[in-house]
């Protein structure tokens, strides 16, 4: 194609036409092998052949800023156990599944997810700058995917937007929408300030966390200009993972007025105490992000040895009530296999009784709430 072919074409379809990279690009010396890894002193030598298995199944990716964190000697390290590939990985339950949370069954077009009538998911790429072990895409993204979306396929994804007049909010997931540039980013909020029925652009990242160098002025003042209400959820399920350089990059959003939110998945080994997830809480708010999201571990292949029981994951959050103040209670949620969305999974306070209610405090003592007035 032409410099005279490509002159009708936004600035998106033109870098990707032109590049099949992403252009925000992580830091080069990130860890993306098994030798990698070795050399770092994060895994054995005698691990060499395991890791070299598991990296031509799942992507393999740490970013330096994550890396720094692991301690070498704790075979315990709650981000090793996040990043690192792990030998359980080979082992894959009947139930687990490519596809766990049914994106493709909800997909009408490349690139699209359309599973709440009045909101999209939007995957314009395909790449992290970290590969968590857990992901439930972990079999769509990474290297030997298209990095990403074709320019054909980010126009029909625009047009069908434009067309589906009950879409109120727009979320560009992937991948992780942060490795765009700030001029595709750009592009993509100009094409979406010409659709008026969309109100809301939420993006959903790993970034500020794993490369915080790349939440720069130019990104954040693209965020600004955009007609929608813009909200940025962050991903994070340590607390040792909100270094003072993620904060400073979280805190350069809000102070441009973006709100932020938190995503984090419930993992054994990583958060799995009342301690870890308070703590991770807490420090969310304290950086002016509200929780949001507290996922149980999708059914994605090789991950069952980070799942929970979701009893054992109610019992947790019920700890959280009372003892947490409410801005920092998520949400507990499960998405239900097979494309039919989030349900919370409490927990619950209250039962029914022969007259009105019973209401379980935070403490666990029981209380009766009277039934309403009968009617006059």
């Amino acid at each position: 194609m032409n410099k005279r072919e490509t002159s009708g074409l936004g600035i998106f379809e033109k870098d990707v036409l032109e590049s099949t990279g992403p252009a925000n690009e992580p830091d080069a010396a990130s860890l993306r092998s098994a030798e990698d890894l070795i050399a770092a002193g994060l895994a054995a030598p005698e691990e060499r052949e395991t890791l070299a298995k598991l990296a031509g199944t799942f992507a393999v990716g740490l970013s330096r800023p994550l890396a720094a964190l692991i301690d070498p000697g704790d075979p315990a390290d709650p981000i090793a156990r996040q990043f690192l590939p792990d030998a359980a990985e080979l082992t894959v339950l009947p139930e687990e599944l490519g596809d766990p949370i049914g994106d493709a069954v909800r997909s009408p077009l490349e690139g699209l997810v359309h599973r709440h009538r009045d909101r999209v998911l939007l995957k314009l790429i395909n790449v992290c700058p970290v590969y968590c072990r857990f992901c439930f895409r972990r079999e769509m993204i990474g290297p030997g995917k298209d990095a990403t979306l074709s320019a054909e396929a980010v126009a029909a994804a625009f047009a069908y937007i434009a067309e589906h007049d009950e879409i109120f909010e727009v979320i560009l997931t992937g991948g992780d929408p942060f490795l765009l540039s700030p001029r595709r980013l750009a592009d993509v909020v100009a094409r979406l300030a010409a659709i008026d029925h969309v109100k809301v652009l939420r993006v959903h990242t790993r970034v500020p966390v794993a490369e915080p160098s790349l939440v720069t002025n130019a990104l954040v003042d693209v965020l600004r200009s955009a007609r929608q209400s813009v909200y940025v959820a962050v991903h994070a399920n340590h607390p040792r993972e909100l270094t003072p350089q993620a904060l400073a990059a979280c805190a350069r959003l809000i102070d441009a007025g973006i709100p932020m939110l938190s995503q984090s998945v419930l993992l054994r080994g990583v958060n799995d105490t009342v301690e870890v997830l308070a703590e991770l809480m807490r420090s969310f708010v304290a950086a002016r992000i509200k929780p949001y999201y507290l996922h149980h571990p999708d059914l994605a292949r090789g991950t069952s040895h980070f799942r929970l029981s979701v009893a054992e994951g109610r019992a947790l959050v019920k700890q959280l009530r009372g003892h947490l103040s409410g801005l920092c209670q998520p949400q507990y949620v499960l998405d239900i296999p097979g494309g039919f969305g989030k349900v919370p999974l409490g927990p619950d306070f209250v039962s029914d009784a022969a007259e009105g209610l019973r209401v379980e405090d935070f403490s666990g003592a029981i209380h009766d709430y009277p039934p309403p007035p009968r009617a006059f």
